[in-house]
């Protein structure tokens, strides 16, 4: 199968590129640079220079591909962006058996302690642009998909460095955000990439599928293990208004989340993680 793959020089498209690839996938790789077409065609993809907002050209593009995964995301107006890429997409593929997958996050879904997949949603302020995306694509009749990450990490990279590399006071102590009691969802990017190959081709994947290690962590927690295993000699919590000042209000808004998910459904498709906990990326085991 020929499959597009939006993003696929960035931290999460990178790894989703070698899931298609070793699944056996030929992949059109739409890239905004020559830079970035010699990147993807050393991994061996098939590069495309070209704007997917340019919804009429994305759509032709489209027609001639099996299916297409879209983790592009924009260094501003993502709104704009990905109501493009779904006009795209819904042009594209209407009256077809092609799967499209949309790529969101567990944010969405705001604080809860046993987020459901398909429960209901309560963004905030950062992503609630994202639901009306999502809805209309849901209700154009395509076969889409859309999956929502938890905190994703690994390779050093993602928003767990947040924690584990926070500013240090002057006595040694690493700062929380917030309280540090809230609890994160995680998945490991590898393991997220493997999702995207099942949405892709699973007959049974619908709606929206959150991709969760079923190991959330609180952050105090991650923080005290990366305290441990830096030396540095604890840690400290921080009012939320501190860490909206340090951080901007609506990013830490999201940051301060509790939020709890096992990603049941991913599972019903048969995706199975391989990372069981993000604490073995914060304390590695030759520590």
């Amino acid at each position: 199968m020929t499959i597009l793959l939006t993003g696929a020089t960035g931290y999460i498209g990178s790894a989703v590129l070698d899931a298609l690839l070793a699944d056996g996938h030929d992949v059109l790789a739409v890239v905004r640079s020559e830079g970035s077409a010699e990147r993807v065609a050393s991994r061996g993809a098939t590069p495309l220079i070209g704007d997917v907002t340019d919804v009429a050209w994305f759509a032709r593009v489209l027609a001639d591909t099996d299916g297409a995964i879209h983790v592009a995301a924009p260094d501003a107006d993502a709104a704009a962006f990905n109501d493009a890429v779904v006009d795209a997409a819904v042009q594209a593929y209407a009256g077809t058996a092609k799967r499209f997958v949309l790529t969101s996050g567990v944010w969405e879904y705001g604080d809860g302690d046993a987020i459901a997949d398909d429960g209901p949603l309560a963004p905030p302020a950062l992503v609630a642009w994202r639901v009306p995306i999502e809805e209309r694509l849901l209700a154009s009749g395509i076969d889409a998909v859309i999956v929502a990450p938890g905190i994703v990490y690994g390779h050093g990279k993602g928003l767990l460095n947040l924690v584990t590399d926070a500013p240090v006071t002057p006595s040694g102590e690493l700062v929380l955000l917030g309280d540090g009691e809230q609890y994160w969802s995680f998945v490991h990017v590898d393991d997220l990439a493997r999702l995207y190959v099942v949405a892709l081709a699973n007959a049974d994947a619908a709606g929206r599928v959150i991709a969760s290690d079923g190991a959330p962590q609180r952050v105090r927690v991650i923080a005290e293990a990366a305290a441990a295993a830096s030396g540095a000699s604890g840690v400290v919590a921080e009012g939320a208004e501190a860490t909206r000042d340090r951080l901007g209000a609506a990013f830490a808004d999201a940051l301060l989340l509790d939020q709890a998910t096992d990603g049941a459904k991913a599972r019903s498709l048969g995706w199975v993680p391989q990372r069981a906990s993000v604490l073995d990326e914060v304390v590695p085991a030759n520590a």
